[in-house]
């Protein structure tokens, strides 16, 4: 049986396949909007036109990721925060080869009418000081 806390784990690992798996409209169907997103390139809000924009133009593509050390707290009955490691490989669009990063990892999601929905995601590199 799903537990709430387990819900949510299915949902941010759905988020990332469907960016390894490129289905743009998958991960739209996960995200609130706008959505915000904090990582070392900057601070960006974006509506699902910027995101579909970043998933399929954008200069990297997320190849793999294993997700660990997922941490969830309720801090309501609509809200929901994910802490997490994740390992990803990453490669610049069109080309061969892949880069491994380590990344601490935080995902907000809000319930709505809809269901759940990602409002805001940081990423920060492990070891950054």
């Amino acid at each position: 049986m799903q537990t709430p806390s387990s819900t949510l784990v299915d949902l941010e690992t759905k988020f990332w396949q469907s960016m390894v798996d490129h289905e743009t409209d998958v991960a739209l169907n996960l995200l609130y909007e706008p959505a915000l997103m904090v990582s070392p390139q900057g601070v960006m809000k974006f509506d699902h036109a910027g995101y579909r924009q970043m998933a399929d133009e954008g200069v990297m593509m997320v190849n793999s990721f294993e997700l660990s050390d997922m941490e969830v707290v309720f801090p309501n009955d609509s809200m929901a925060i994910l802490s997490y490691r994740v390992k990803q490989g990453v490669a610049p669009r069109g080309q061969v080869g892949t880069t491994e990063q380590e990344m601490n990892d935080t995902s907000t999601w809000v319930k709505t009418g809809q269901g759940w929905r990602c409002a805001m995601h940081t990423e920060t590199p492990i070891g950054a000081h």
